[in-house]
């Protein structure tokens, strides 16, 4: 049974001196040009979530290393008889190459945050279900532009909406993580706030997708208020971007309107039906917001209790 891969494999990048998974992969493929080492699952055997389950991997594995021992030994071994055996066949000193491969396994990953975090940088074109009581059913569209800067991620993020009663703007930090994408964004000079939870960036990264949390800012009352939001990335900036957005017709189409933006879909009616479906045009799962008379019910409640025992 196949052991401890993950770190058998830092432990041979660090002794080969490879530094990312490609350089790996290019090690691998010069003792084999046919070798099933896989770039594309390497991240998750690195990170000891999968591992190889061919054994002519282990086997270009011992080349690799130049090992007496078979490719089924590779999987199988224990860690430090692993350790050993590389660190004797290529006369290494086993604590120094343990330092280099963690000093080295970090390095990768900071490398990895990096550039996954620079691959959001761009402008999205953003739909969701309108808060306000005075547009119920209808879609809304604003910007989001996502800049770089220092640090490991690093990114900022900038929301737009052109609402009948002006712009609003937020801005706010980008945190990409391995369960998800967070953006907390806050209006300048103003209260409004708003928390994107969104599904992890994915490669290419054209569309970014999940929920949308704050308070409605068109109404009577405030109300707290989530939707769901897709996130369309656009290869140009929205054209006249303060200008851009605002309610689109109850019957409006996003197809249409991407279509405007330089985004032409292919079958726009199917495609507007896919966006329906995930936004909830059907009314389910349309928008979540609490009625505030239910909750001053429960403050009327505890309120009371609070106050009959105070003092």
């Amino acid at each position: 049974m196949a052991q401890h891969i993950a770190q058998k494999l830092r432990l041979t990048s660090a002794l080969l001196g490879t530094v990312t998974r490609k350089d790996l992969a290019a090690a691998f493929r010069a003792v084999n040009a046919r070798t099933t080492f896989d770039l594309g699952r390497a991240d998750k055997w690195l990170q000891g979530r999968a591992h190889p389950r061919e054994l002519s991997v282990y086997e270009d594995w011992a080349k690799l290393l130049r090992l007496e021992q078979p490719g089924a030994w590779i999987a199988e071994s224990d860690l430090p008889s692993f350790t050993a055996a590389i660190c004797a066949r290529h006369g290494v000193d086993r604590v120094a190459l343990e330092r280099h491969a963690a000093q080295q396994f970090e390095a990768a990953s900071a490398h990895d945050d990096r550039a996954h975090s620079i691959a959001l940088i761009g402008t999205y074109a953003c739909y969701s279900r309108a808060w306000s009581p005075y547009y119920r059913g209808q879609l809304i569209k604003g910007s989001l532009s996502i800049e770089g800067g220092p640090g490991v991620h690093g990114l900022t993020a900038r929301y737009r909406e052109a609402l009948p009663t002006g712009q609003l703007v937020l801005g706010g930090p980008v945190t990409p993580a391995k369960r998800g994408l967070y953006i907390h964004v806050r209006e300048a000079g103003g209260d409004a706030q708003f928390f994107f939870s969104l599904f992890p960036q994915s490669q290419p990264g054209s569309v970014l997708g999940g929920y949308m949390c704050g308070t409605a800012i068109i109404g009577p009352e405030a109300q707290p208020s989530f939707t769901r939001i897709i996130m369309v990335r656009l290869r140009d900036p929205v054209p006249g971007a303060p200008e851009w957005g605002g309610y689109l017709l109850p019957q409006g189409s996003i197809a249409t309107d991407l279509a405007a933006l330089g985004i032409a879909i292919e079958h726009p009616e199917a495609v507007d039906r896919l966006l329906g479906r995930f936004l909830g045009a059907d009314g389910a799962g349309d928008v979540g917001q609490i009625p505030p008379a239910e909750f001053r019910a429960i403050l009327d409640v505890f309120d009371r209790r609070w106050l009959q025992h105070a003092g």
